[in-house]
C-alpha cells in the first residue's frame, strides 16, 4: 500500500477501504507519511469529501492514535458535553454541576481559548488554586467521588488530529464538513463517555454561519457518534449574539455562578436544555421528565452545592464562589455610552470576542498569556432599545488609554437603527 497511490484515489473521487484510511492514519503519525503527502490528501478529501462510511473509518483510525480514557467502572452513567466555540460560551460551567448533582459522571477534557472563542480551561484557571493538570488516576478518582472532573487535555490523545489540525490550519482546508466531524468527534470519542451531547454554534461568532450549515456537521457527528456505540445529540444554538452578558474569564465564572444561584437569562435556557438532553439520554427519561429535574436541581440550590465541591476536589477557592466580591478586579474599566436612540438590531460575536482579547482576556496565539480579570460586561443585547447616554457596556482592562479604540471597535461590532429587528430563536434544532 503506497500513499500515493491513496492520495491519488481519493483525488478521483472514488471511496477508499478501511485498510486504506488507517494504512494513512498510521502514517500519518509515525511519520512514514511526510507533511507534503497528507496536505496533498487533506485537499483531495476537501474538493472531494467522504462518504459516511470513510467518515466514521477516518474518525476511528485517529481516535485510536493515541490515549484513550477507560470511563467503563461508570458504565451508562458517563456524560460529555462539546461546544464547537463561541463568545460568552461559559456553558459547562453551570452544564457540569447541574448533570453531577443528578448522579451522571461528566469526565471532561476542555481546551484553552485561541482567536474569538474562549476555552473553559482559561475560565476555570481564573478561579484561584484550580487544577487542571491531575494525572489519569486522580483524574478518575475525582469523577468517582464527586461526579466531575475538567481538566486540560493530555499530551497523547489523538495525536493525529494535532498533525492534521495543523496542517488544515496553514493549507485553507479547515472548513470541510468530513475533516470537521473527524476532529471533534475523534477528541469525544477518545474521552470515553456513553453519551455525548453537542452544542454547534451558528451565526457571526460561529464557526458555521447559517443554521443550513450549522446543521449539516451536527447531523455528520451525530451519525458517527452512533455508529461507534454512543448516545448522541446536536443542539443547534445561535452564537450571532453573544451568550449571557459577561466576556472574559471571571467575569464568565461569576455569571455562571449567578445562573447556578437563580439568574435567568438566554445563558441559563442554553445550559437547561442541554443539560436535559444529557439527562434524558443517560438516564433514559422523557424530555420533559429530565428538564424538570434540571431545573429543580437549579432551584434547590443542589447544583450550586455541587459546583462548589468539585471546584474544591481540584484544588479551587470555592469560597470564591460564594463571595463574588473576592475576585479582582480590572485596574481600569471603560464604559461604552449609546450615541444615538434605537434599537440593537445586530451584535457581531466575533468582532465583540476579538475586543476581549485586546483588552487581555484573550490570546493572539498559542501561549499568549492572558489577564484573567479582563473582559466585556454588556448591559444591553440585540432586540434592546437604548436612548443617547445609556450604558451599552463596561469594559475592563489592565492597559490604559483605550476609551478611543473601545468605542469604535464596539460602533463596528453593534449595530444601532430605528427599527426593531425581528427575534432568531435561541436554539434552532435538535438533532438525535
Amino acid at each position: 500500500m503506497k500513499a500515493y497511490d491513496i492520495i491519488l484515489k481519493k483525488r478521483n473521487g472514488e471511496a477508499l477501504t478501511d485498510e486504506e484510511i488507517r494504512f494513512f492514519v498510521k502514517g500519518i503519525v509515525d511519520g512514514s507519511i511526510p507533511d507534503y503527502q497528507a496536505t496533498a490528501f487533506l485537499m483531495a478529501v476537501y474538493f472531494r469529501g467522504m462518504t459516511d462510511e470513510e467518515t466514521v473509518t477516518l474518525t476511528d483510525a485517529m481516535m485510536r492514535s493515541g490515549d484513550t480514557v477507560d470511563l467503563s467502572r461508570f458504565g451508562k452513567l458517563s456524560v460529555d458535553k462539546h461546544s464547537t466555540g463561541g463568545v460568552g460560551d461559559k456553558t459547562s460551567l453551570i452544564v457540569a454541576p447541574i448533570v453531577g448533582s443528578l448522579g451522571l459522571k461528566l469526565a471532561k477534557m476542555s481546551g484553552r481559548g485561541l482567536g474569538h472563542t474562549g476555552g473553559t480551561v482559561d475560565k476555570l484557571e481564573s478561579i484561584p488554586g484550580y487544577r487542571t493538570d491531575l494525572p489519569a488516576d486522580e483524574f478518575l478518582s475525582q469523577v468517582e467521588k464527586t461526579n466531575i472532573a475538567v481538566i486540560g487535555q493530555t499530551g497523547n490523545m489523538v495525536p493525529a488530529d494535532k498533525i492534521l489540525y495543523a496542517l488544515r490550519d496553514v493549507t485553507a482546508t479547515v472548513d470541510s464538513i468530513p475533516l470537521i466531524t473527524s476532529s471533534i468527534m475523534s477528541k469525544k470519542l477518545a474521552a470515553g463517555a456513553h453519551t455525548i451531547v453537542l452544542d454547534v454554534k451558528t451565526g457571526s461568532g460561529a464557526f458555521m454561519k447559517t443554521p443550513q450549515d450549522a446543521r449539516v456537521l451536527a447531523e455528520k457527528m451525530v451519525t458517527i457518534g452512533k455508529a461507534c456505540g454512543r448516545k448522541m445529540a446536536a443542539l443547534i444554538t445561535d452564537m450571532d449574539t453573544p451568550l449571557g452578558s459577561n466576556i472574559g474569564n471571571a467575569l464568565e465564572v461569576k455569571e455562571a455562578v449567578e445562573v447556578l444561584r437563580g439568574k435567568k437569562n438566554d445563558l441559563y435556557e442554553v445550559s437547561l436544555a442541554l443539560a436535559s438532553n444529557i439527562a434524558a439520554l443517560a438516564l433514559e427519561l422523557p424530555l420533559e421528565e429530565a428538564k424538570r429535574r434540571c431545573e429543580d436541581a437549579v432551584k434547590s440550590g443542589k447544583a450550586f452545592l455541587k459546583m462548589k465541591e468539585w471546584i474544591a476536589s481540584q484544588g479551587g477557592d470555592e469560597t470564591y464562589l460564594d463571595d463574588l466580591s473576592k475576585f479582582p478586579v480590572a485596574k481600569y474599566a471603560y464604559e461604552i455610552r449609546a450615541k444615538r436612540d434605537g434599537y440593537i438590531t445586530h451584535m457581531d460575536a466575533e468582532k465583540l470576542g476579538l475586543l476581549c482579547v485586546e483588552l487581555g482576556a484573550g490570546r493572539r496565539k498559542k501561549g499568549d498569556a492572558i489577564d484573567f480579570v479582563a473582559g466585556l460586561i454588556l448591559n444591553a443585547k440585540t432586540g434592546d432599545r437604548v436612548k443617547t447616554g445609556e450604558l451599552l457596556a463596561t469594559a475592563y482592562s489592565s492597559i490604559p488609554s483605550l476609551d478611543a479604540v473601545l468605542d469604535d471597535a464596539y460602533e463596528k461590532a453593534v449595530l444601532i437603527s430605528d427599527d426593531k429587528p425581528t427575534a432568531k430563536p435561541l436554539i434552532y434544532d435538535v438533532i438525535f
